[in-house]
């Protein structure tokens, strides 16, 4: 199992997940839940913090932070009923400190009887966080820009030579007289891209256009 170092991150990009992943840890007696979920909006944050809250209906407290944004500038945190910041800003803390986006997390605490204090619950809830990240290696966030490509049969290999650097992906091919590509390519290669097929498409060798609808950030 490979988790994520922050030594192995770029610190040029965000990072999130792609599927749900939960940890469990007991600290004097207390059990500590952490439950990380992708999220797309705000709306989608707080439905998955309200589901999850539901279905632990009999635990002392259920403390979350979010955060969205292309560069994680939207955010928002909860200690929910523990001592003011001790829950939610290290939860919070703890996902920025890996540089996370598009995140939701909740962590379920059942009182064990033992209180921890103001250190021991900063520590606890970094802690449940930290060890849920780590679980596997987190994926980059990537935001992309889509495009349609007609290209001959003639010049089409060295089309894709040049841009397959820049390319995430091809998502379809379809073969008539021409070869039409629908492609993501990354944002941040996309003026250079531009350029080239714009050079291209005036010497008459590929006509090409964006598809702003599909523009999005991929994990």
């Amino acid at each position: 199992m490979l988790s994520m170092n922050k030594d192995m991150m770029d610190e040029n990009y965000f990072y999130s997940i792609d599927h749900r992943r939960t940890t469990t840890i007991k600290i004097k007696r207390s059990i500590f839940i952490c439950t990380l979920e992708y999220v797309e909006s705000i709306e989608k944050a707080k439905n998955v913090i309200s589901r999850i809250a539901k279905e632990n209906k009999t635990a002392t407290h259920n403390c979350w932070a979010y955060i969205l944004g292309e560069k994680g500038d939207i955010f928002h945190c909860s200690d929910a009923g523990e001592p003011s910041g001790t829950a939610g800003k290290p939860i919070l803390n703890t996902m920025q400190s890996y540089n996370m986006a598009h995140i939701a997390a909740v962590v379920t605490r059942h009182f064990g009887g033992v209180k921890l204090g103001v250190r021991g619950l900063i520590d606890a809830y970094g802690a449940s966080v930290k060890n849920t990240i780590e679980l596997k290696k987190l994926k980059k966030l990537v935001q992309t820009v889509s495009m349609l490509i007609e290209v001959s049969y003639e010049f089409n290999d060295t089309l894709l030579n040049q841009i397959k650097n820049d390319l995430t992906q091809i998502k379809d091919t379809t073969y008539t007289d021409k070869i039409v590509h629908t492609v993501e390519i990354e944002l941040k290669n996309f003026a250079r891209v531009d350029r080239l097929l714009s050079e291209y498409q005036s010497r008459g060798k590929l006509k090409f256009s964006r598809i702003p609808q599909a523009d999005k950030i991929s994990v």
